[in-house]
């Protein structure tokens, strides 16, 4: 009895059932890519075994409490949190075996009170103590688009002899008797609806309780008198009176970054360039995005070049003259070599220049498309079947029609149809038999004219008139744009906005300020000089100023495009970088190189952010994304990232500190090394600045994930799915809760350790963020 009293209150086990739990979740979320999300639950997260393995961690936290009297030990935190857990399992307990989950659907002028529920067992029905009758369905467009701007339901509710009209749609929820009723999806010819519905009124009162409790406990844990971060806090200060802060020299090779060359152009269409105050009044014009979007052509110019070309400029053409000099001198352009192609057997496959071809090498001698056979194959295989060759033969051939529809005067929306339903923008190339009169006339012919007046411009260098035929496009826009408001102010700020390069600056000043930091904090180590402290100041001061920069470049995009900039890879790249250089301001004063290195890592950051596999538009949201839940959800779990960033740089610098200074024994170095001597308390340092920082990301990202389930609950009507997405961030929870709780076991309880682990769980956090957009599937494919 006393083995098992000793097993069941062990931290060893407590890190042993931890460790099964996040492996058996990884294993669950690759069981529902390849057997589909009912295989998952039923073999994994609603097993008997896997309800065991948690009734177990609660057993054991029970278990720990009594042996270590931590009552007696006042860590209010401490406890809060784990009972809030507790507390969470049970409302989820509650929800599993006492919840209702179903799908009502419903077509316009008809009645139900039948849900359908799909269990492991089969679709059966259940029956509504009231009825929904949908009177209208409504799916709003953005304009000019087929992507969905919202949809909802206006119906009528029969309930108790009573009638009421209600309206639902996407993050707002009709309750009816404890059955609350979401916007889910709808009918193609959308005469339908497809709400989901949920009644769970105990689980999900239970539950946020336990939210609440584990907030209020993770707050109490990093201010609490006696809370492990306060302690952490205290530990700083003695170490830094003790010994000097270390820079880690050997850290900095890691960063040196290579420019890529830049590409020659073809002398053809190098000698005749646009002129550069003639392509700027072009790419002020505004115009319509596939997706509806509102923007200037510099923009659209822009994302056109990096999409083909991987760059922002073309040899010394910008992306507005490269885009006029397409327009106007195509015959030329379809044989320049310019289109980005990486993989050299797709290059040898279809005998295309290695590196960059042009667009003709796509045709054979006969005009038929080279790519079309290989192409059909790669589309018909399901996305987890497509191969490298694939996935880059379909970007390919994405290239190669994006400059079809150019050359034929397509994509280019710079006219709209006055009174049109829709506010739809078109391109002279597009069908225009929704034009009648002078309109049509004008339409399909001043881009011809235009660019007859651009090629004359480019052999004569006279352009006025095609000046002139520019005024008279964008006259044509403001007398015929009556439906939509088009805001100077911000075509103005989104023109400055891609003049600016905010972020690519902001790149380059953190990876340069940030290594001159590492240098300097070194140096003072061994050397007190005044100038140096007061340079080393300056410094700092200059990555604040960079910082602010960063910020009001965060905010330029937030007004430009209406919604907080984190919404899809590109803009949390951007935020993860800004949430890492504050985690670094935080701990200027402590730890001067905490601060370097996450200047540093926020540059690497925003340089990952501008590869060219990332895909910086500004794009409308999908309807769920129109929440006030997205700006809190995302932005507390997205700077947890920062923080784990910064632990996994300190993890990998003590590491590499510790590997020299076991050299140095080997050699018998170490007694001679004055070097040496300031080892231990840099390591000492270094790993306490690292667990603070785990701590905050931890708690973020609890915080951050839970913010998530609130509004997956007040969205979709479940607070959790085990979608890919949130069953990782669960395990990145799971991770970082392991690495924290190494300590507690006597003989794990080392530097060494605690630092191989923190750069190690790091791997949860990039699998959650990329890996599963990459690998996986799921509700989150949006991001």
């Amino acid at each position: 009895m006393k083995r098992v009293e000793r097993l069941a209150s062990s931290y060893v086990t407590t890190i042993v059932l931890l460790i099964i739990y996040a492996f058996g979740l990884a294993i669950a979320t690759f069981i529902e890519k390849y057997h589909g999300t009912v295989a998952a639950k039923t073999i994994v997260y609603y097993s008997p075994l896997f309800f065991l393995l948690q009734f177990l961690l609660v057993v054991n936290f029970i278990a720990a409490l009594l042996k270590y009297r931590l009552l007696k030990r006042k860590k209010w935190g401490f406890l809060l949190v784990h009972f809030s857990f507790v507390v969470i399992l049970l409302g989820a307990m509650i929800s599993h075996l006492f919840g209702e989950e179903g799908v009502l659907h419903l077509r316009e002028g008809h009645s139900s009170n039948q849900i359908e529920v799909q269990t492991s067992k089969g679709t059966h029905y259940h029956t509504l103590p009231f009825s929904v009758e949908l009177q209208k369905f409504t799916l709003t467009r953005y304009p000019g688009s087929s992507s969905p701007s919202s949809y909802e339901s206006k119906v009528l509710v029969h309930v108790d002899g009573n009638t009421q009209e209600a309206l639902i749609y996407m993050n707002n929820v009709l309750d009816v008797k404890g059955y609350r009723f979401f916007q889910a999806s709808y009918d193609k010819d959308e005469k339908g609806t497809i709400l989901s519905v949920n009644k769970d009124v105990a689980g999900r009162n239970v539950t946020y309780t336990g939210y609440f409790f584990l907030t209020l406990g993770l707050v109490l844990c990093l201010v609490g008198r006696n809370s492990r971060f306060r302690q952490l806090s205290r530990r700083l200060t003695e170490v830094r009176k003790t010994a000097a802060i270390a820079l880690l020299m050997l850290f900095a090779a890691a960063f040196q970054l290579s420019a890529r060359p830049e590409m020659s152009m073809a002398d053809a269409v190098q000698k005749f360039p646009v002129d550069a105050a003639h392509a700027a009044r072009f790419g002020a014009l505004p115009m319509q995005s596939y997706s509806g979007r509102m923007m200037p052509v510099n923009t659209f110019s822009s994302e056109v070049l990096r999409k083909l070309h991987k760059s922002e400029t073309l040899g010394k053409l910008n992306s507005d003259q490269f885009l006029l000099s397409l327009l106007s001198m195509p015959d030329m352009w379809m044989q320049v070599p310019f289109i980005t192609l990486p993989n050299k057997e797709l290059a040898y496959f279809y005998d295309l220049s290695e590196g960059e071809c042009s667009y003709l090498e796509a045709f054979d001698s006969n005009g038929n498309y080279k790519l079309q056979q290989k192409l059909e194959e790669a589309y018909s295989k399901m996305p987890a079947q497509r191969n490298k060759f694939d996935k880059d033969l379909m970007k390919l051939d994405e290239q190669i029609n994006i400059l079809y529809q150019l050359f034929h005067h397509q994509m280019l929306n710079l006219f709209p149809k006055e009174d049109d339903p829709n506010h739809k923008w078109y391109a002279s190339g597009d069908d225009l038999t929704a034009f009648a009169g002078q309109d049509s006339m004008f339409v399909s012919r001043v881009m011809d004219w235009y660019l007859m007046e651009v090629q004359a411009a480019l052999k004569e260098g006279n352009w006025e008139k095609a000046d002139e035929v520019l005024d008279m496009i964008s006259t044509y826009q403001q007398a015929k744009n009556k439906s939509l408001d088009i805001n100077p102010k911000k075509i103005e700020a989104e023109l400055n906005y891609n003049k600016w390069h905010i972020f690519n600056n902001c790149k380059k000043y953190y990876l340069m300020l940030g290594g001159i930091l590492l240098i300097f904090s070194f140096i003072l180590l061994f050397k007190k000089s005044g100038w140096m402290g007061y340079v080393k100041w300056l410094l700092t001061i200059a990555v604040v100023f960079v910082f602010l920069v960063h910020t009001s470049g965060m905010g330029l995009r937030w007004y430009i495009a209406g919604y907080a900039p984190w919404s899809n890879s590109y803009e949390t790249m951007v935020y993860v970088s800004w949430a890492t250089v504050l985690g670094g301001l935080l701990f200027i004063r402590r730890s001067p190189i905490t601060f370097a290195l996450a200047t540093l890592f926020g540059g690497i950051i925003l340089f990952v952010s501008g590869m060219n596999w990332m895909n910086p538009q500004i794009s409308p949201l999908v309807p769920v994304l129109k929440s006030p839940w997205l700006m809190f959800h995302v932005a507390v779990i997205v700077a947890a990232y920062g923080f784990f960033g910064i632990s996994f740089l300190l993890g990998i610098s003590n590491l590499i500190f510790s590997s020299t200074q076991y050299a140095a024994r080997s050699k018998e170095e170490t007694a001679r090394s004055a070097f040496s001597v300031l080892r231990v308390p840099i390591i000492k340092e270094l790993s306490i600045v690292n667990e603070m920082s785990l701590l905050i990301g931890l708690a973020l990202m609890t915080v951050g994930t839970f913010l998530g389930a609130v509004w997956a609950n007040e969205s979709w009507g479940r607070y959790w799915g085990w979608d890919p997405k949130e069953t990782w961030a669960l395990i990145t929870m799971i991770v970082y809760a392991i690495v924290i709780h190494l300590r507690l076991v006597k003989k794990w309880d080392n530097p060494w350790l605690f630092n191989l682990a923190s750069v190690i769980a790091f791997a949860s956090v990039l699998m959650t963020y990329f890996g599963v957009n990459y690998l996986l599937s799921g509700m989150h494919s949006y991001g």
